[in-house]
Order: C-alpha cells, then structure tokens, then sequence
C-alpha cells in the first residue's frame, strides 16, 4: 500500500522524510512524494504525461520518471505556486539561463543541512568554519552560501568568515587558529582552493579542506583526482573531502576519501545510460546521475542531472564529469 502524503500537515511530513532510516522506508516514501508532485506540480505532471508514466502505471522507484535538471532553467519548478521562502539561483552565462530553485519552506534546506553536516563532520559547533567562495559570494541567491552561512551560525566560532581573493588573510588566521589548536573546516571552490595553494602552500594540522566542485571556466579543467593530489601535497595533507550538491538539490553527498560519495538516507544517485534515459546501468559502469531528493518535497524530487559518474559496489558514488553539449539536449527535451 502506498504511503499517502496529500493532506499530511507539514511538520509531519518533513519530519518523516529526514526520519528515514532504511531502503523500505525510502522507497515508500519516494512512492509518495512522486504521487504528491504528479498531481501538485504542473511542469513535472506534463512531463510524466509526455511519457506516459502517471501513479497509474508506475508502482516501484525505477519506475518513475526523472525530469531533466535544465527544467529549473525555463519552468517554475513548484507544488506550492506563490509560496516561497527562499528562492536560489546558479549562476550562468551570456548564453544561458540561470536555474531557478523555488524553495516552499526554508525549514526543509535548514532541516537538511544540519542533518547531513553532523552525519558526515559531527556538530557544526566544533569548528571554526572558513570559506573561500569567490563567485558564489559575488552574486546573490546562491544556495551553496546561504548553506555556508547556516553552518557558520550554528558554529558560533568568533572567527568564521568568508574569503574573496585575500589569500594572505586567510593564510594568517589559519595559522593562528592551528597554533591555538581549533578544528578548522576550510570549504571552497576548486579554482579558488588552487589559486590559494599555489600562492600560499603550507601545512596544515586539524584542518578539513571541502573542496565543491566548480572551476567554470576559471582554470582549466581537471579531474578530481589530480585536484584532490595538486591540493594534499601543497598543504600536506592525505585527503581532502568533497561535496556534491547543486542549486536544484536541498541534500548533499559528502566523498570524506578518494572521492567516493555517500548520500544521506533520504537522498539516493542512481545511473542511467546517457543516450537511453530509461536504462539503468550495473554497479562499476559509467552512466549519467539521476539524483532522488525527497528534501525537494515541494518542487520535484526527481532529476536527471547533466553529470556522468559511477556507482560503486560498496554503495559509493564517483562523479566523473559533465555530458557534452547537455544544456542542448535538456532544451531538446523541453520542446518535446
């Protein structure tokens, strides 16, 4: 019997999804919130029609339909029209659309933030939480901040802060917060943490370094695993953590080593072929991420992202790159 959410009020609601704790529960759950969004978000409902899979003929989680990720950038993306909380943009182009994340009520990424921070680094309240975010602190509306900033309110420490190109800053107060023995976590962009690195490499002691992706045309671009060794052998370190999230989620997965993801229990990849939307791929194959984010209860839940990765047989997730010429095809299915 499926699990009914309409008219559930929403404390409850909420409270079910980050109460999730096994793969029965999810899939329930999931079950729930496609039925809820079918029938309460209008782009998401015309979506499923176009391929004919409606509650109808859809009784199991791979059975339902991932929208493309490109959506959030031509449509309002909402069950809830008029109510918003919070509104979050990505960044884009002179030639493309930014994506528009319409947030019904800012408890959900609050409630998700806290959750998936202490299940990955334990309280935000036993760090000292720097950011070096250029880019993201420059516009307005980027979720990645405002979920930076919650964290370094809950840490309360004295010396959080944000950092734009004040290398020799942060390099100051790293190192008198090494010296009084405070567990730092230092979050930043790809680009920004390489810039940092080349110009100030030093040791580091009871520092995590968070790296989100993202070098957008600031650098050329690399792989992760030679990021992650150009970043450890600067600061002398043996592993730097990952984040993997987007303005269109409310959850993140976290790689601690090795740049292996894991996600929260109420957040779950699966791989599709990337000309076959509708084939999964096997465990240790290459495919493109569709992402279950039953935080995004309110907008759609069900995405089918423009990155490519591969599962892992031990339940880990690797992120490998972007589909080539993906904002072409997300605008291809859209007309469709």
């Amino acid at each position: 019997m499926t699990l009914q959410i309409q008219g559930m009020d929403r404390t409850t609601l909420i409270d079910s999804i980050f109460s999730i704790d096994d793969n029965n529960s999810f899939k329930k759950m999931s079950l729930a919130v496609y039925n809820y969004q079918y029938h309460n978000c209008y782009i998401y409902k015309r979506f499923c029609d176009i391929l004919q899979r409606t509650p109808e003929n859809v009784n199991k989680p791979e059975e339902i339909p991932f929208m493309p990720v490109d959506f959030f950038r031509h449509h309002s993306v909402t069950c809830i029209p008029g109510k918003a909380e919070l509104r979050f943009y990505s960044s884009a182009t002179s030639e493309s659309v930014p994506s528009k994340h319409i947030v019904a009520y800012a408890r959900l990424y609050k409630e998700s933030i806290i959750r998936c921070f202490k299940m990955f680094f334990k309280d935000p309240s036993e760090y000292c939480i720097l950011a070096l975010l250029p880019g993201y602190l420059e516009r307005s509306n980027a979720s990645l901040i405002y979920m930076v900033k919650k964290l370094m309110e809950w840490s309360g420490h004295k010396k959080n802060g944000f950092f734009l190109y004040e290398h020799n800053k942060l390099k100051k107060i790293l190192e008198e917060l090494m010296a009084a023995g405070n567990k730092v976590l230092l979050i930043g962009v790809s680009h920004a943490l390489l810039d940092f690195a080349e110009s100030y490499p030093l040791k580091l002691n009871n520092v995590i370094i968070v790296e989100t992706g993202g070098m957008k045309g600031q650098r050329k671009e690399i792989i992760r695993k030679e990021l992650h060794g150009k970043l450890k052998k600067a600061f002398g370190i043996s592993e730097i953590t990952s984040e993997y999230g987007m303005t269109e989620l409310l959850s993140q997965a976290y790689a601690l080593k090795s740049g292996k993801f894991k996600t929260p229990p109420w957040m779950k990849v699966f791989f599709r072929e990337i000309n076959d939307p509708f084939t999964y791929v096997l465990p240790g194959k290459t495919g493109a991420i569709n992402v279950i984010d039953l935080a995004n209860v309110f907008s759609c839940s069900f995405i089918a992202t423009n990155d490519i990765g591969k599962q892992n047989k031990n339940s880990t997730f690797e992120v490998l790159g972007r589909i080539d010429n993906s904002e072409m095809r997300g605008c291809n299915l859209m007309i469709a």
